[in-house]
């Protein structure tokens, strides 16, 4: 790394960490809102000039390897954040990067009303980092384009993943003004007592600054249960928000529920999957449209015998339904992504991308009505460091962190389809 780049990196930190000190604080967490991405302003007004200044690396050349390819990065890679993420929200929306937007929406009233962007056009960036230096992957074309970043930078991206308040380590979900994160550490396994949900309201026309009202309520899990120490999720079901979550207990079990409002806008866990049993508390692998009729479905990764099961998930009328489930994945993981929604054309199917059981093969799914394998791919060395998906359909790009600390990519439609 050059000592220019040392030097913006240091500086952006130390941006950072003001901007963090000046914040005006409330109750429930660091900010006076919750950030989305609207209000990642803190970041990028303080932060876009030094960080246009270290993003001007040129993109690295994709090296073949035993079906995918390497990313040639300057650093070990230790940890990624994927499209959507709150790390990714900070670059995409701070400016700094030539980021193509979702076109606004018609001024004719007779237009048809254009669909909600999703976060692989509100954010479309992955996020990569080490010890010394960081990265940003966005596409350029069919082509993965890098820009580095200076590793004191994602202390000031990352920070506020974890919201005062929340279990240490853990990351929240927040979709529009809605966060949920976990809270109440219980026992030594990471678990928590609570699912806190923090929902800004409006503010109302007013001519002095005022604090942006926020409702929060903390959900319990039930007698004799805990939740997971599992990343919550945000689905859109019916035009509404709602919040996935894993509860672990009793005994060896887990499940995955899900809160949403009931009628008197009071919110509460409405539904559970039946309890799995496993060594380990399931995870919730992904939240997408797999079928291809606009309404999410929800797949989970359980480990009954040391060996992962896939689960596909529909809800409907207030409870869970198994549409499928198929063995030979990597069983679930706590703090890693270690799979990945691979949007779809509009109107399309989505898809899933994970690791095969040995971590040492990419599996892209199809989750129409089954789970089908579209391809098998064989990787530079295991996957460890998480999965991420840069595009949407068969053009996509999958990025995939090694346990060496390499960055793999392959396409989402190579190989032929095979079952599992």
């Amino acid at each position: 790394m050059s000592v220019g780049l040392v030097a913006v990196s240091a500086v952006i930190a130390s941006a950072a960490k003001q901007s963090r000190a000046n914040a005006p604080r409330s109750r429930g967490g660091p900010w006076i809102a919750a950030p989305s991405a609207r209000n990642h302003g803190w970041r990028s007004s303080g932060l876009a000039a030094v960080l246009l200044l270290a993003l001007s690396a040129p993109a690295a050349a994709e090296e073949p390897s035993a079906g995918a390819g390497i990313i040639e990065l300057p650093f070990k890679v230790k940890a990624m954040r994927g499209p959507g993420s709150e790390v990714s929200l900070a670059v995409s929306t701070s400016g700094i990067l030539p980021i193509a937007r979702p076109k606004p929406a018609s001024a004719d009233p007779k237009a048809p009303r254009a669909p909600a962007p999703d976060e692989t056009e509100v954010a479309p960036v992955a996020v990569v980092w080490g010890d010394d230096g960081g990265a940003v992957l966005s596409l350029d074309g069919d082509a993965v384009k890098t820009t580095l970043i200076g590793a004191e930078a994602i202390e000031g991206l990352f920070a506020s993943e974890t919201p005062r308040g929340a279990v240490p380590g853990s990351r929240r979900a927040l979709s529009g003004p809605l966060s949920a994160y976990l809270t109440g550490a219980v026992g030594g396994a990471g678990q928590a007592a609570g699912l806190t949900l923090r929902e800004r309201q409006p503010l109302g026309t007013t001519s002095e600054p005022k604090a942006v009202p926020v409702a929060t309520v903390t959900l319990a899990p039930g007698a004799d249960q805990a939740f997971a120490a599992r990343r919550p999720r945000i689905a859109i079901l019916d035009g509404k928000a709602a919040v996935l979550v894993v509860t672990a207990g009793p005994g060896a079990a887990s499940a995955l529920a899900l809160a949403e409002k009931d009628a008197g806008g009071a919110w509460t866990l409405a539904a559970r999957t039946p309890p799995q049993a496993g060594a380990t508390a399931l995870s919730l692998a992904g939240v997408g449209d797999f079928s291809g009729k606009g309404r999410p479905q929800f797949v989970s990764i359980r480990e009954p015998d040391a060996v992962g099961t896939l689960q596909l998930w529909s809800y409907a009328g207030g409870a869970f339904g198994l549409v499928a489930e198929a063995p030979g994945y990597a069983g679930p993981t706590a703090d890693i992504d270690l799979a990945a929604v691979i949007p779809g054309e509009p109107g399309k199917a989505a898809a899933l991308a994970l690791p095969a059981s040995d971590r040492t093969t990419l599996a892209i799914v199809s989750l129409d009505g089954g789970i089908v394998e579209r391809a098998r791919i064989l990787l530079p060395g295991p996957a460890a460091l998480g999965i991420a998906v840069l595009g949407r359909g068969e053009r996509a790009r999958v990025l995939v962190g090694l346990a060496d600390g390499r960055l793999a990519v392959a396409g989402a439609s190579a190989g032929a389809g095979v079952r599992p």
